[in-house]
């Protein structure tokens, strides 16, 4: 048996990059303590009545969740727990329940832990990784009506008084959405996958997290010493003395350049040979302002409005809207800000409009074809935005869009809105400019007939990489094939700039590229004038433009453009980049 100093490396999945040192906090497995009991036969209503009351519990809690989640991540974030909502209002599974309650005579705690037993095991069997995830998606649903039954709560993690690594079994997506990052510094689990849940939460959370260790939870004990590495999938038990020193010379090469980092704040994104770059941030919420001026960026090139309509029951009336668009406006004046009317459709429907099933939502009913179709939900914005623009510094932009009769028709409501306000008597920039979104090739493809519409182009290179390759690049099977250095993006990024800047129009890149420091060179040798990206990755982003030389730039999207695969265009990205930054390379490899 090994000595319990002994050093005991386990290597998993990390999902989630960051390195942590720190004591273990053992999360024991979860196992619903409730008696078996059996019922007669007047029991069985209360015991009906008890579990829809559990349910109606339940669902509020994962409505309250979804709320936090999309305060504090995002909506693309909290359409996770839709499918908690979905065990918890499927009918089938709700009548297999009650109708066990009746038949067997059984208390609903033993009936329900049954039903959904034989759920979860036969999703669990079904060859397909995304149905075998939603098994987890039942059990955790499940345990949370049994909680409420019993009117149990599990506060373990809620209740952790210094940060520590979380081990266990497994965890629901739930209790990693509600994680306090001041208290968990890390969490290693036995179960899960990259497409997990529980992944993408710790992803969105930002804190460092390992899966699919097997049986780290019997091999850990509690207040063990646990080094975490997220970027390599290791966690180590009891790590060495020349492990610690390895790893605690390397955390703190980090810190410190993230503390050289920060002190660009103030600086302009301006390359050492005097070529100016507009660096801009990405928001979803007024909440979100304050990340962009810690970290530097010049104002908001992407505001997603979308986040004001989702998870509520009711449509954001033109007051709200305007309330949230003038907070950000003022509070960076006179910083551009861009709001893109929303962006709906695809998996962000509104739950209170009811629309038609479709095959390929992403392809189908959102974005400007559902505003153009929803003329009273598109103006109301419209007009709110508008009266946001009275601090000059609003600008106005057409999520995606693929002809020019799009452009015109959105023109045509954004002319009658502001006729609306005039009648009103309501201030608003007449000049207001007014963009779009390239992010379908057909878009670019005509960006010359589009280009004369409009007072700038911005390129969301995230769809516009999936559309063209036609590439789901959340689709595990071929992740491979998304590839943002492909010779046909590139070409679409410059043919855009190109006819951008032969109309006289500024062009700027809004996508996953933008704030990817490797790949900022190219763009700014292509021609990009703005880039718009996560405020926390503003400072890396800045850092590199300002150890570039635009000349090298250049040179870089020259060798790009003759340049047969994908792997060569990002071998000569990151060699410039070691070159120049070799301090970016270390932090984000």
């Amino acid at each position: 048996m090994s000595d319990e100093h002994n050093e005991i490396v386990m290597e998993g999945i990390g999902v989630s990059p960051g390195v942590v040192i720190s004591r273990a906090f053992l999360l024991t497995s979860e196992e619903e303590r409730y008696v078996e009991r059996e019922i007669e036969a007047d029991e069985v209503p209360r015991e009906k009545e008890r579990f829809e009351q559990a349910l109606v519990a339940t669902r509020h809690q994962i409505h309250d969740i979804q709320q936090q989640v999309s305060a504090a991540m995002g909506q693309d974030n909290a359409g996770i727990f839709d499918a908690h909502l979905l065990v918890a209002d499927d009918r089938s599974f709700v009548d297999e329940v009650l109708r066990g309650l009746s038949e067997q005579k059984r208390n609903v705690e033993a009936v329900l832990y049954d039903v959904a037993e034989r759920y979860s095991k036969a999703l669990a069997q079904i060859d397909d990784e995304y149905l075998r995830e939603r098994a987890a998606d039942v059990r955790d649903v499940t345990r949370r009506i049994l909680r409420n039954l019993s009117g149990k709560s599990r506060s373990e993690i809620s209740d952790l008084q210094a940060p520590c690594v979380v081990i266990a079994n497994d965890l629901a997506p739930s209790e990693t959405a509600t994680m306090d990052k001041e208290k968990v510094a890390g969490f290693a689990t036995d179960l899960g996958s990259p497409t997990s849940h529980t992944a993408i939460m710790a992803r969105a959370l930002g804190i460092p997290a390992i899966v699919g260790l097997h049986d780290v939870s019997v091999r850990v004990s509690a207040d063990d010493e646990v080094l975490l590495d997220g970027n390599k999938g290791l966690l180590i038990i009891h790590p060495s003395a020349e492990r610690l020193e390895h790893y605690g010379q390397m955390v703190e090469s980090r810190r410190h350049i993230e503390s050289a980092l920060a002190e660009l704040r103030d600086e302009t994104a301006e390359t050492r040979d005097g070529y100016l770059v507009l660096l801009s941030a990405n928001i979803e919420k007024p909440g979100d302002v304050d990340a962009v001026k810690s970290n530097g960026a010049c104002g908001v090139g992407l505001f997603r409005s979308e986040f004001l309509y989702l998870s509520r029951d009711a449509l954001p009336d033109e007051e709200e809207q305007f309330a949230a668009y003038d907070e950000v406006a003022r509070r960076l004046a006179p910083d551009p800000v861009v709001i893109r009317t929303i962006d709906l459709g695809g998996d962000k429907f509104l739950s209170h409009i009811r629309t038609a099933p479709e095959m390929n939502p992403f392809m189908g009913w959102r974005a400007i074809r559902f505003c153009l179709a929803q003329p009273t939900i598109f103006k109301t914005q419209l007009r709110a935005i508008l009266r946001a623009s009275a601090s000059e510094n609003v600008r106005l932009m057409y999520p995606m869009i693929s002809s020019v009769s799009e452009v015109q028709q959105a023109n045509t409501m954004l002319e009658e809105a502001k006729e609306e306000l005039r009648a009103n008597g309501q201030t608003f920039n007449e000049d207001i400019e007014v963009g779009v979104m390239i992010e379908v090739p057909s878009a670019a493809l005509t960006a010359d007939r589009i280009a004369p519409h409009v007072d700038f182009f911005s390129i969301g290179t995230n769809d516009l990489v999936q559309y063209t390759l036609a590439v789901d690049r959340v689709n595990e099977q071929i992740a491979y094939l998304y590839e943002p250095t492909h010779p046909a993006i590139l070409k679409l990024i410059r043919t855009t700039i190109e006819i951008g800047h032969n109309h006289n129009i500024w062009t700027g890149i809004c996508g996953e590229m933008a704030g990817n420091p490797l790949m900022v060179p190219l763009l700014l040798g292509i021609g990009a004038d703005e880039l718009s990206v996560s405020p926390s990755v503003v400072p890396m982003v800045k850092d590199v433009i300002r150890k570039l030389k635009y000349t090298q730039a250049e040179e870089l999207a020259l060798q790009a453009q003759a340049a047969d695969s994908p792997q060569e265009v990002l071998d000569l990205c990151r060699q410039l980049t070691q070159e120049i930054a070799p301090e970016i390379i270390e932090l984000i490899e």
